[in-house]
């Protein structure tokens, strides 16, 4: 009997320990959220305004090449 309990108290042990390492890492990350989220913000913003100007851009089939230069100099 004393082992089965050993060994229930060890698998508990190591999912206290789990669930004390995802805390921390949840924690930290809403604490570097909190400290980069702005700049965070900004640079998803630039990126998803740089993606949504390139896709409007239509190329005809003789102009492929002279459409893919106008994007390369954007």
């Amino acid at each position: 009997m004393k082992m089965k309990s050993r060994v229930k108290r060890k698998e508990g042990q190591a999912m206290v320990e789990y669930i004390i390492i995802v805390a921390v890492v949840a924690i930290a990350a809403l604490v570097l959220f909190g400290m980069f989220g702005d700049t965070i913000k900004q640079k998803l913003g630039g990126a998803i305004n740089e993606l949504d100007s390139t896709t409007n851009v239509t190329v005809e089939d003789g102009e492929s090449l002279q459409g893919l230069k106008d994007l390369d100099a954007r």
